[in-house]
């Protein structure tokens, strides 16, 4: 087998491509042949031991795979050689082979192709927990999503307008702003890359002058850093502002702000909630597969690599150049 493993913590350049002997099936586990993995923010921090989850060297990252199934191991039921599954995997996903846990993994229709399915469980499993669990979004609502462009945004805006939402997508460029409108955003802002006090008063103007009425009824925050402040700021009376990822920093908020709105600052550790509410996760998923059947979702694939280019796709990632979602083909 092939992997891309971590021998040191790192940025993508330590990455190192590597010939190993194919794995056997492990008792409990399936042993799934990679097609395609899904590349995930958390996929630029776990290499350089930021995640909160640090396995032991050396490991290949990547938490989002699609595949066949090739051997069941010793205890498992639900599955057989040939499945066509999709996987949460934490790590181990940048590799010809991995074995599985298989209450990680899900069989996919025999339409989906292993890209969009290697895309599709993490950002939309993602926004499907924050908007319909966490935010309980309402059909009329306005919804802002802060770093629009990226995987889990991307899937904000077409789960959002699905839940009948308003949407305000948030971005960096005018590119990404025209390729949110290209996939359902109502309006669209461009934030300045630097932001100041003066920055930050004029940006959560901004936002209300979009939003109308008393403000943002929900907002989604996989941005952080200096932005978060303005968008609480423009939420309405009674607004959730959900905090999903902060690559620009952890942001300090002046907690009198959800006094004054009367206001939720509502945590998405989607992780934690798959593992912790399992139910309510194969629902989410129930739904989210009828959705993609529907149309009305589907996995914005912007670029694709080969396995040996897995530090371009993460560095593409980590400067937060990519639109969408960046996926490894692997053969």
């Amino acid at each position: 087998m092939k992997a891309m493993l971590s021998t040191a913590p790192g940025g993508p350049e330590t990455l190192e491509m590597t010939d190993l002997p194919d794995p056997e099936v492990e008792k409990g586990r399936i042993l799934v042949r990679v097609h395609a993995a899904g590349l995930n923010f958390p996929d630029t921090l776990i290499i350089r031991d930021l995640y909160q989850f640090k396995p032991p060297r050396p490991f290949a990252p990547g938490g989002e795979i699609a595949g066949e199934v090739l051997a069941v191991g010793d205890g498992v039921k639900g599955f057989a050689p040939g499945d066509r599954v999709l996987a949460l995997t934490g790590h181990g996903g940048f590799a010809s082979h991995v074995n599985v846990e298989p209450a990680k993994a899900v069989k996919i229709p025999d339409t989906m192709p292993y890209e969009d399915a290697a895309c599709f469980v993490f950002t939309y499993g993602t926004s499907h927990h924050a908007l319909k669990d966490r935010a309980q979004i309402q059909p009329g609502e306005t919804l802002l999503i802060l770093g629009a462009a990226g995987g889990v945004g991307a899937a904000a805006i077409e789960l959002g307008k699905a839940a009948g939402a308003r949407v305000i997508a948030a971005v960096s460029s005018e590119e990404k702003a025209a390729f949110c409108r290209e996939i359902g955003a109502d309006e669209t802002l461009v934030y300045p890359r630097e932001m100041d006090r003066d920055a930050q008063k004029a940006l959560s103007s901004q936002f209300k002058a979009l939003a109308g009425g008393d403000g943002v009824d929900v907002v989604y925050d996989a941005v952080g850093g200096d932005y978060a402040e303005p968008a609480l700021r423009a939420l309405a009376w009674k607004g959730r502002f959900l905090v999903v990822g902060f690559p620009a920093g952890i942001p300090k908020i002046p907690l009198n702000l959800t006094l004054l709105k009367g206001s939720q600052i509502v945590g998405v550790f989607w992780g934690a909630a798959v593992a912790r509410e399992p139910k309510g996760h194969a629902e989410n998923m129930a739904d989210l597969f009828r959705l993609y059947s529907e149309g009305k979702i589907r996995p914005r694939i912007s670029a694709r690599f080969p396995l040996d280019q897995a530090a371009q796709a993460l560095t593409l990632m980590e400067e937060r150049k990519a639109m969408g979602k960046v996926v490894l083909t692997v053969d």
